[in-house]
């Protein structure tokens, strides 16, 4: 933009000498130099304040998928990169002898109940101790606690989606075991419950940015296009400030000033459910100051968006 600029000065500069409107003496000659610096020290340095631009990226939450039990998977019945509701079913395990330990538990609940019964009623008759009532009692308490863990066992051979999402790089199949170790999950979920964008902008640009200040976006997917949306947050905290337990000094080169993050909201919810998680593009945050550059930044990010047609970097 201050290309275009100085180009259009220069260009009715000639004009109005070649007119002989102005005299093309030496003040005329270095007039170029003043207004690049004008443009460069009371507009674009202070646009990055007013309106500071950053790169966007588009992150989703990935949850990996680890059974709560451990069997043989009789069934896989989503496929990757489709969307899935909240609870849909993800796989299942082999229930079997999963429904047999609640069915045996069942049994000796009945059985424990049944002689509960009895020796409570040779209590009452004065034929029964009050000791064999709550040693049964005490065991039938036991048996439902056991039965109700065997039936949460038996409910968790279906793995159902945690929420709205997607499975993505699929592998799981029929006939494979799964096991409930922390360490070995069997699927990655995409949850598109929620899209967060985060903008990346230099330190010296983000002290006037705050929450609720209009942000507008352009993205690599959706050239062409411009999104409004809100600032959410400026997150108070980046890799290079925080501290970590070890046994080694400071290095002076860690110490950099890394851009801050602010979270953005996209006005156009539909949209931004589209976007893929890793969507990069551009941003640009509308602070209360320097409002006389907000219109250059628009421009400038309009041309930005126009030029992801052809721009893949």
């Amino acid at each position: 933009m201050i290309v275009v600029l100085l180009n259009t000065y220069l260009a009715l500069l000639f004009i109005l000498v070649k007119l002989k409107v102005v005299p093309f003496n030496l003040f005329w000659k270095v007039s170029p130099v003043l207004v690049l610096l004008v443009l460069l020290i009371g507009l674009f340095i202070p646009m990055n304040w007013g309106a500071p631009q950053g790169p966007v990226l588009v992150v989703r939450n990935s949850v990996a998928i680890v059974p709560d039990v451990a069997g043989e998977v009789v069934d896989v019945p989503v496929t990757a990169n489709t969307p899935l509701k909240t609870g849909d079913v993800l796989f299942r395990i082999d229930p079997v002898p999963f429904q047999a330990q609640v069915d045996a538990l069942a049994a000796q609940l009945k059985f424990q109940e049944t002689r509960l019964a009895e020796m409570t009623q040779l209590q009452s008759r004065g034929t029964g101790r009050a000791f064999d009532v709550e040693q049964r009692e005490a065991e039938v308490e036991q048996l439902k606690a056991q039965l109700a863990g065997a039936k949460w066992n038996l409910d968790k051979t279906t793995v159902r989606a945690p929420a709205d999402g997607y499975v993505t790089n699929l592998a799981l199949r029929k006939g494979a075991r799964v096991t409930s170790l922390p360490l070995a999950p069997v699927m990655a979920f995409i949850d598109t419950a929620d899209t967060l964008l985060g903008v990346e902008i230099n330190q010296i640009d983000a002290r006037y940015v705050a929450a609720g200040q209009p942000v507008e976006l352009t993205f690599k997917w959706a050239p062409g296009t411009v999104q409004t949306g809100k600032v959410e947050s400026v997150l108070q905290a980046v890799a290079t400030g925080q501290v970590q337990t070890s046994g080694i000094a400071v290095a002076p080169k860690s110490v950099q000033a890394a851009p801050f993050v602010v979270r953005v909201k996209l006005d156009d919810e539909a949209f931004a459910r589209m976007l893929p998680a890793g969507s990069a593009g551009d941003a640009a945050i509308f602070t209360d100051r320097v409002k006389a550059a907000h219109v250059i930044r628009k421009v400038l990010l309009r041309q930005i968006a126009i030029t992801n047609y052809v721009n893949p970097f």
